[in-house]
């Protein structure tokens, strides 16, 4: 369906985003709550949120502050773990691609799982979109989810603050963190990926500065990179392919 005006587009962005709000504000508690058992207090908390806003970052980065790690390793690992932004930033390049620098650059900074998966497909479904009714879809898109995200890293931060320490949250983060990875486990590739990384961190734990996670996810990717290439070689050939 294509838009009369921008502001029509807006408002179909925001409609579409807004479900999302409720997977954002309890997963933006829970990092508020763990940046708190971290010992951070609440502006820099919400600080940390305001300068990552990503979520998977954001705990892979509070873990290994965590376990006081050097800074250029939390940098490394959180940039590792957040390199399919720029696959994202790609694939919607040709349709924002011709917008101003600085809305291409306000559009990066709110490209995230949500706003990339909506976009994406609200894009190539409606071609004749222009750019600036493409931008105003986008930004619809994460109205919501981007200050509710804020708003509950201050919330889960103020109660973090209150939770006996006994109670033992930090366990919290790793669970998370499989939940996380569960429903991404979709092909022999993905598969492949998760359990070689995990077999690798295992021995992996003994390198310093736990360098463990990048070598592992390193490995990982390159594991499930090569089975994705053998199974295509094992596919049969396509008919245009054959003549």
């Amino acid at each position: 369906m294509a838009f009369s005006t921008s502001k029509a587009a807006f408002w179909n962005g925001f409609r579409d985003g807004t479900p999302f709000l409720l997977v954002a504000m309890p997963f933006g508690m829970l990092f508020g709550v763990l940046a708190a058992e971290a010992g951070l207090d609440v502006l820099t908390a919400l600080a940390f949120s305001l300068a990552v806003f990503a979520g998977t970052a954001q705990f892979t980065a509070l873990q290994l502050l965590q376990e006081q790690a050097p800074t250029v390793i939390v940098l490394i690992s959180a940039l590792a773990v957040n390199l399919r932004i720029a696959m994202y930033s790609a694939s919607l390049t040709p349709y924002l691609g011709a917008a101003p620098l600085w809305q291409r650059a306000c559009a990066a900074y709110f490209t995230i799982d949500q706003s990339y998966a909506l976009s994406i497909v609200k894009f190539e479904d409606t071609p004749d979109m222009t750019v600036p009714q493409r931008l105003a879809y986008f930004f619809g898109t994460c109205a919501l989810i981007a200050p509710g995200w804020m708003l509950a890293t201050v919330i889960g931060a103020h109660v973090g603050a209150q939770v006996p320490n006994s109670w033992g949250l930090d366990f919290v983060l790793p669970l998370t963190f499989l939940a996380m990875i569960g429903p991404m486990l979709r092909t022999p590739a993905h598969m492949v990926a998760c359990f070689t990384a995990i077999l690798c961190a295992l021995p992996a734990t003994a390198l310093p500065f736990n360098l463990g996670l990048i070598v592992a996810g390193t490995v990982g990717m390159m594991a499930g990179a090569q089975t994705e290439l053998w199974l295509e070689r094992r596919l049969p050939p396509k008919p245009h392919e054959m003549t």
